[in-house]
């Protein structure tokens, strides 16, 4: 072994490897350390928030919406059925009143709670305690009422979505049973005309997502 070649493995050992090490203990203990952060893909505007700064109702309130959200968007926005929202799709009232109360209204909201939470030194204790003045609801309370009044709303789409595609079933039911039941030449010769105006009905249920709006919907959506 030459003098360069222990020289390098020198170098190797007692420099190269331990200061990788030390490199990668640091890296494993803040990764350790770090605190918990969640993170609600359906409205990424909220980003990720560290698990402490939320109470436990808020959390699953949050988590609720989400996953009603995720749903919701590709009922009322996912228009010709295609797995995917995209131009193609027509975009109707229903479904900006969705987007703007998950990329805007919620994140506001969770926002001012995390200033309110963030203006007190004892760990937020103030935000969960203290009514917010002119009120009888704490800062807390406040934020759990938004939270509500959106998850009531957005069961009440689901609930809306579920009725209208059962009356179309129904309507499809219907109209097999009356092709099958009487099978005669008559109605053997023209089946086409006929599933074309059946095919127009369902297409064009009497149940509307308009129909479940709240009174603030116009306010939303803008």
């Amino acid at each position: 072994m030459t003098q360069v070649t222990a020289m390098l493995v020198m170098f190797v050992l007692y420099g190269v490897l331990p200061a990788a090490g030390l490199y990668l203990g640091y890296r494993g203990i803040k990764k350790v350390t770090a605190p918990k952060m969640l993170e609600y893909t359906a409205m990424p505007q909220l980003g990720y928030i560290p698990e402490k700064s939320l109470p436990v109702e808020v959390k699953t309130a949050l988590e609720q919406i989400n996953r009603k959200g995720k749903k919701l968007r590709l009922i009322y926005g996912d228009t010709n059925n295609d797995g995917k929202i995209d131009d193609k799709d027509t975009i109707n009232e229903t479904y900006i009143m969705i987007q703007n109360l998950m990329d805007r209204h919620i994140p506001q909201a969770v926002a001012d709670y995390r200033r309110l939470y963030d203006l007190d030194v004892t760990d937020g204790a103030r935000a969960d305690t203290t009514k917010i003045k002119h009120s009888d609801v704490t800062g807390k309370q406040a934020l759990l009422e938004v939270l509500k009044t959106i998850n009531t709303q957005f069961d009440d789409l689901l609930n809306a979505s579920y009725h209208q595609d059962g009356q179309k079933l129904l309507a499809t039911n219907r109209y097999l049973q009356m092709r099958f039941d009487q099978p005669n030449m008559d109605s053997t010769m023209q089946p086409l005309s006929n599933l074309s105006k059946e095919t127009e009905a369902i297409e064009s249920p009497t149940l509307s997502s308009t129909d479940v709006k709240n009174p603030v919907a116009e306010d939303i959506k803008r």
